[in-house]
């Protein structure tokens, strides 16, 4: 009785995740993480029921986690005190992007991502917060990701 009651613990505790692999999501920050990359620029384009469709895709530097410049296709920079520059910020950089990301999983009701097969970073998001609510989607696209040396 003692070894089937054994049995059963060990199998509960592997079950509850005693020794399972982490989620797609944690691997692909682990990737980002592990890549070492500190200087890059990329495009993100933001869809979505937002005022600043009209410059989009931006493109985005990003040195040592700080945006070094933000440029919409419209050739003009978005400044830190342009209105959409906070909307913006959180998806123009990966590190904001993986932790906005995260709460995203955590929270909507419907999130499709896809990963850079090389450096873990998100390449296509799509959120719907509520699926019975109405203009509360959004879609992001990074492109052109290189690395600046």
């Amino acid at each position: 009785m003692k070894k089937i009651i054994f049995i059963v613990l060990a199998l509960v505790l592997v079950a509850c995740g005693g020794g399972g692999t982490s989620s797609e999501f944690d691997q692909n920050v682990t990737k980002w993480n592990d890549a070492g990359v500190s200087h890059y620029r990329m495009q993100v384009g933001v869809s979505c029921f937002c005022p600043f469709a009209d410059i989009n895709p931006i493109t985005v530097e990003v040195r040592d986690g700080q945006i070094v410049s933000m440029v919409g296709a419209n050739g003009a920079e978005v400044l830190d005190t342009d209105p959409a520059y906070v909307t913006l910020a959180q998806y123009a950089n990966v590190d904001s992007l993986f932790t906005w990301l995260g709460d995203a999983l955590a929270n909507a009701d419907k999130v499709e991502v896809t990963y850079d097969a090389t450096y873990g970073f998100p390449t296509s998001i799509a959120v719907d917060f509520i699926t019975e609510a109405t203009d509360d989607e959004i879609w992001i696209d990074i492109s052109n990701f290189e690395v600046v040396e």
